[in-house]
C-alpha cells in the first residue's frame, strides 16, 4: 500500500502544479513551497531545537492556538515553529508573532519528511485534529520525537476502521498520544488496539471562550449596527446567501452582516448582485452610508470579532461539504442556524439537542427559525453556557505534555 500512497502524493502535487497556472490558491500552494528549505535556513537558528505545531488550515490553527500560546507562556525561551498545509492558513498567519518561523508543510514524501524534520529540529510535534501524514509520522517516530494529536475526532466511516485500512492504521501507530474530543473516538481507537488515548474534549471551546471575553472592537461595524438587532451570516457560500437574501427583504428593521467564506472579487460581486443596496466593509471604511441595511465583509480575519454585534447567527457550509464554526457565535450567547449537512460536527448536534441551534433546508425553514430566535432570548443563553461548560481541554493536554517533556 505504501507504493500506492506515494503515487497518490506525487499525483496530487502534479495536479496542484497544473491548477496553479490559473487558480490562485493552487498558485500560493506551489509558490509557497518552491524555496522552502532556503527560507527555513535563513529563518531558524540551526543550533536550536523547536516545538513544532502543524495545522491543516486557519480553522485548525484557531483550534490549537490555546495550546500553542500556553506552551509559549510556560516555556518562553523555547522556539515555536508552525506549519500549514493550506494557503488559507499560511497567508493569514505567516507573520504570527509567537512563532520563530511559519512555513508551508512540504508534500509527504520520505525525502521531504527527513529533510524537513532535520531542518526544523523539533523537540516535540503537535498536530491538531486532522492530517495523518505517513512519512512525517514515521520519521518522527524513528527519531524518537514525541508526536501528539490534539482535539482529534474519529468516526466509524473513516478508513482507519475498515478492513482495508491497515496502512492507515499503521500511520496512527506512530502517534505518541491522542487527545480526542469524544468517547466514540476513544472507543474506536481502542477497537483497533490503540490505547494511548485521552478523552480531553475540544480546545476550540477554550479558544472561542477566550475570544468572547475580550473581542476586538471594530468601530465602523459597531456604528453600522447602531442599536438595531443584527443577523450575522458567517462563512457563507452562495447557497446560503440566496436564502439570506429573502430574509433581508422580509425584515427591513434588522441589520444584516454577511461574512462569506470566500472573499475574492468574483464572489463579492455575486453577493452584490443578490443585494444591490448592500455596502462592503472596504466601502464603509471609505465613508459609505451606514444607514444601509446590509454589510458585506470583503476581507478575511474579522469574523470571530463580528459576532459580538450579533443577535442571531447563520453559519454557512451546510449545503456543501459541511458547516463551519458554530462555536465562535455560540460563545457570544447567540443562537445559531445552519444548513442540513452538520452531522459530522458534535457541537452542532449538541446545540440542536439543547435548543440553541436549528438546522434548515428551505426559505420557509429559515424564516421559521428566525422568528423563533427573534422572540426568545433563552437559546442564546443556553449556547453560551454550553461553551463555558466545555472549556478546560487545554489545561488537561498541557498537564500531560509538560509532564513528558
Amino acid at each position: 500500500m505504501l507504493w500506492l500512497y506515494n503515487i497518490g502524493i506525487s499525483f496530487y502535487g502534479l495536479v496542484v502544479g497544473i491548477f496553479s497556472l490559473f487558480n490562485t490558491k493552487a498558485k500560493l500552494f506551489t509558490k509557497g513551497r518552491s524555496h522552502l528549505f532556503e527560507q527555513i535556513k535563513s529563518t531558524l537558528d540551526p543550533n536550536k531545537t523547536n516545538i513544532w505545531f502543524h495545522f491543516a488550515s486557519l480553522g485548525e490553527f484557531e483550534q490549537g492556538r490555546p495550546v500553542l500560546e500556553k506552551v509559549k507562556e510556560i516555556y518562553p525561551h523555547k522556539n515555536i515553529v508552525i506549519t500549514f498545509f493550506s494557503p488559507s492558513g499560511y497567508e493569514i498567519r505567516k507573520n504570527y508573532s509567537l512563532a520563530a518561523g511559519v512555513f508551508y508543510l512540504p508534500l509527504d514524501t520520505a525525502k521531504n519528511a527527513k529533510k524537513f524534520i532535520d531542518a526544523i529540529k523539533p523537540e516535540i510535534a503537535i498536530f491538531t485534529k486532522y492530517e495523518f501524514w505517513y512519512h512525517y509520522f514515521k520519521t518522527l517516530n524513528q527519531q524518537k520525537i514525541p508526536l501528539y494529536l490534539i482535539s482529534g475526532i474519529f468516526r466509524p466511516d473513516q478508513i482507519f476502521f475498515k478492513w482495508y485500512g491497515s496502512f492507515q492504521r499503521k500511520t496512527l501507530n506512530f502517534v505518541t498520544h491522542f487527545f480526542v474530543q469524544n468517547q466514540q473516538s476513544v472507543d474506536l481507537l481502542h477497537n483497533i488496539q490503540i490505547e494511548n488515548v485521552s478523552l480531553s474534549g475540544d480546545t476550540r471551546f477554550d479558544r472561542v471562550a477566550e475570544n468572547a471575553r475580550a473581542p476586538k472592537h471594530i468601530k465602523e461595524v459597531a456604528n453600522f449596527c447602531g442599536s438595531k438587532p443584527v443577523f450575522i451570516a458567517g462563512s457563507s457560500w452562495p447557497a446560503d446567501e440566496r436564502l439570506i437574501t429573502v430574509l433581508i427583504q422580509q425584515h427591513p428593521e434588522w441589520k444584516f452582516i454577511i461574512a462569506p467564506h470566500e472573499t475574492d472579487t468574483a464572489h463579492i460581486e455575486e453577493i452584490k448582485k443578490l443585494i444591490p443596496a448592500a455596502i462592503t466593509h472596504s466601502g464603509l471604511l471609505k465613508g459609505g452610508d451606514q444607514t444601509i441595511q446590509t454589510l458585506i465583509i470583503d476581507n478575511i480575519g474579522m469574523l470571530s470579532s463580528l459576532y459580538q454585534y450579533g443577535t442571531i447567527a447563520y453559519i454557512g457550509g451546510g449545503f456543501g461539504l459541511g458547516i463551519h464554526n458554530t462555536l465562535e457565535a455560540a460563545a457570544f450567547g447567540i443562537p445559531v442556524i445552519f444548513g442540513p449537512k452538520y452531522h459530522k460536527f458534535q457541537e452542532a448536534k449538541d446545540l440542536i439537542e439543547i435548543g440553541a441551534a436549528i438546522s434548515i433546508q428551505t426559505e420557509s425553514d429559515l424564516s421559521d427559525a428566525f422568528q423563533k430566535f427573534k422572540r426568545n432570548k433563552t437559546p442564546g443563553k443556553i449556547a453560551k453556557k454550553y461553551v463555558q461548560d466545555k472549556t478546560g481541554s487545554t489545561d488537561q493536554i498541557l498537564q500531560y505534555i509538560t509532564g513528558n517533556f
